[in-house]
């Protein structure tokens, strides 16, 4: 791999908090152990907070990272989101276009136009190899969301797309078996990958350089917070609508009245709002409310306020399977907290939970369902909690083991010449 020269495109990257960034940070060290060289294009700004600004340059571990002016203004707006996306992807162009000795281009759904840069130095720069690393769906989200109708310019310009880099890419990776048939269907009458490319379905892996396990007794955020002697079930991340949360804030509500629970919801987004409203909507009927809402925290101390938790919550919106992949179930299971999953019964999700018992799977809706699973998880014995956090272990180590899938990732998009 010595002789590959890499440029990776990401809209957002460390220290900004979004898990995008994060594995394309993983992802870029990982080649760049391997001997080739990187550079990656970002955003100068914060995503969700563009009044962060960061270092025009930086070097991580090897890793020439270079932030973009006029990139950024985060999401008060789809207007206000697009100019910033065409702003990134313009510069991404120029400079992947220009780049002397290029031989690898990686990009991602991040933003979702990305692949426009794909597609074009791919045109214009045959000899490159490119890398479409599959993150989330467009334009499927935005039409499962109900935001465009099928049949709207911008959806059938963003399937045209789609197309277009799908038969260019060397490499497609998916994140898992639901989202590689969306992509198969977006081709009817071919693979979805050429025959000289490579293909690959791989979860997002657990992020082990910043989760570890840290027992209650030890654990300060926990104590800090007052919550010793409760049950504390988390939601950590992006509050958005592709994951609803109505079903658990119902619960919550039916659970007022049990003093060993405390709903804790730590992130921001769109759908962040419905859980300040829930908060005050029972401030203002002085119920002694058990929600709680925190912003992210920062990565150098997100082992203790993932550990503070004896229950994660992942969510899933019921027309969402195979368009988003929300990875923190992998970081709950390798903590060893056991998850409550709320989803359509065909997902990644129910494959997992079904096949094995490290939590519960209920469906949007069913308000009954949810409350009985959390209640089942709080009266489980401390032998029964251990033997579960033990399991959740083993999997991540035996199935979703980090090293190894990053392995995996740096095989597939680094050795190329070994696939054709």
């Amino acid at each position: 791999m010595s002789s590959q020269s890499f440029l990776i495109i990401s809209q957002v990257f460390p220290p900004d908090p979004a898990a995008v960034g994060q594995y394309f940070d993983e992802a870029a060290q990982a080649l760049r152990a391997r001997g080739a060289q990187v550079t990656l294009l970002t955003a100068n700004r914060g995503y969700d907070d563009p009044e962060q600004r960061f270092d025009a340059f930086e070097e991580r571990n090897g890793v020439a990272v270079r932030r973009l002016p006029a990139s950024s203004f985060g999401k008060a707006s789809m207007p206000v989101r697009l100019f910033g996306q065409l702003s990134f992807l313009v510069q991404c162009l120029l400079r992947a276009l220009f780049k002397r000795g290029l031989t690898d281009l990686l990009v991602s759904t991040s933003p979702p136009m990305c692949g426009i840069v794909a597609v074009l130095v791919g045109w214009l720069r045959p000899s490159v190899k490119v890398h479409y690393w599959v993150m989330d769906l467009n334009p499927d989200q935005a039409v499962a969301l109900g935001v465009f109708g099928k049949r709207h310019p911008l959806v059938l310009a963003m399937d045209w797309l789609n197309r277009r880099i799908l038969k260019r890419a060397n490499t497609v990776i998916a994140l898992d078996r639901f989202m590689q048939a969306r992509l198969e269907a977006k081709l009817p009458q071919a693979p979805v990958i050429p025959t000289q490319s490579a293909t690959l379905v791989l979860p997002p892996w657990p992020m082990g350089q910043h989760v570890a396990s840290v027992a209650h007794a030890d654990n300060w955020f926990r104590q800090q917070q007052g919550w010793t002697d409760k049950f504390v079930v988390m939601f950590s991340g992006n509050h958005s609508w592709v994951h609803p949360l109505t079903t658990l804030l119902d619960a919550a509500e039916q659970l007022q009245d049990d003093p060993r629970f405390v709903f804790v919801f730590i992130g921001s987004g769109k759908g962040k709002q419905e859980v300040e409203d829930r908060i005050a909507k029972l401030t203002e009927s002085h119920k002694s409310p058990l929600l709680i809402s925190l912003p992210y925290q920062p990565l150098e101390t997100i082992s203790y306020s993932l550990s503070a938790a004896d229950l994660h919550v992942v969510s899933l919106g019921d027309t969402m399977s195979g368009i988003v992949h929300p990875c923190k179930i992998y970081g709950a299971l390798a903590i060893g907290r056991p998850v409550l999953a709320l989803g359509p019964r065909e997902s990644y999700l129910s494959d997992l939970l079904g096949e094995h018992d490290v939590g519960w799977s209920v469906s949007h809706g069913d308000v009954a369902a949810t409350v009985t699973a959390l209640r089942t998880a709080a009266d489980l014995s401390q032998a029964e909690r251990d033997a579960i956090g033990q399991r959740a272990r083993d999997l991540i180590q035996q199935r979703y083991n980090r090293e190894q899938m990053i392995a995996q990732f740096t095989d597939c998009v680094g050795m190329m010449d070994d696939w054709l």
